[in-house]
């Protein structure tokens, strides 16, 4: 039997005051990684932080919509002395809506929190990794990047905007033991989760029940995800088990994306 062990590895995982952010913290942490929680809330953080087994982990409140920020704070976590080999961007995806109906600005919301964070995290922490000769990239996005998913306008172009950027990373970085992935979550049981049914259910005029159970019936297993079985497939793209996938969109939904 093969087990994931990250004793040794100190990892930075963003969104972590809840969902699949929060589950992959509490994974890591079981697997023997120290970790770094970020997320906006201190109070969200400090709760998540309680749940973690073993030591040395802590938390950076953080806005990935401020990215000099973000780089100031890293700064000051002696990236030099104690690198971070393992980075999880992660990030609420933006609000849900027609792409004719979105405005400007939520494009350049979305391609802050997302590229740009990822890119200013990654510049931060690849020095480090590349020092270690061993560094694990991974991105939460979603499966719009195979198919892209109706109503979800905006984030569908965002998502594939850091499925591309990932992509082009895997490359340069490959030759230096550096791996960078994307997981890509089905319907997982996450307060995003429940915001879209919430919206489907006004837009339609269903119960929230309704609209998960005709969800539901889009997948093969006929269930959504459990947070825990997407943090498991990133804490495998994370450990030396996964060392020659590179570059690839991983899609961890039931079956339920119509693609190869």
């Amino acid at each position: 039997m093969l087990n994931i062990d990250l004793s040794g590895y100190r990892a930075l995982v963003c969104g972590a005051s809840k969902g699949i952010g929060a589950e992959t913290a509490r994974t890591f942490a079981q697997a023997g990684a120290r970790v770094t929680l970020v997320a906006r809330s201190e109070a969200d953080l400090k709760e998540v932080l309680q749940s973690l087994s073993g030591d040395g982990h802590q938390i950076l409140a953080l806005d990935l919509n401020d990215t000099q920020k973000i780089a100031e704070q890293l700064e000051k976590t002696d990236l030099k002395n104690h690198p971070y080999t393992i980075l999880v961007c992660n990030a609420g995806g933006p609000k849900a809506g027609p792409l004719v109906e979105a405005e400007a600005q939520s494009f350049l919301d979305g391609f802050k929190t997302h590229v740009l964070a990822n890119q200013t995290l990654a510049q931060a922490l690849l020095p480090g990794m590349k020092a270690k000769k061993y560094g694990r990239i991974i991105n939460i996005i979603s499966t719009s990047v195979k198919i892209p998913i109706p109503n979800l306008g905006v984030s569908n172009t965002i998502r594939g905007a850091v499925a591309n950027w990932a992509k082009t990373l895997a490359n340069e970085v490959g030759e230096f033991g550096i791996t960078v992935n994307n997981v890509l979550p089905g319907f997982t049981e996450t307060e995003r989760l429940e915001t879209l049914i919430q919206a489907a259910s006004e837009r339609f005029n269903q119960t929230p029940e309704q609209i998960a159970e005709t969800w539901k019936g889009y997948i093969p297993t006929k269930r959504f995800a459990k947070p825990q079985e997407t943090a498991q497939t990133i804490a495998f793209l994370a450990s030396p088990l996964a060392s020659y996938i590179n570059g690839i969109n991983l899609p961890v939904d039931g079956g339920r994306t119509g693609s190869l």
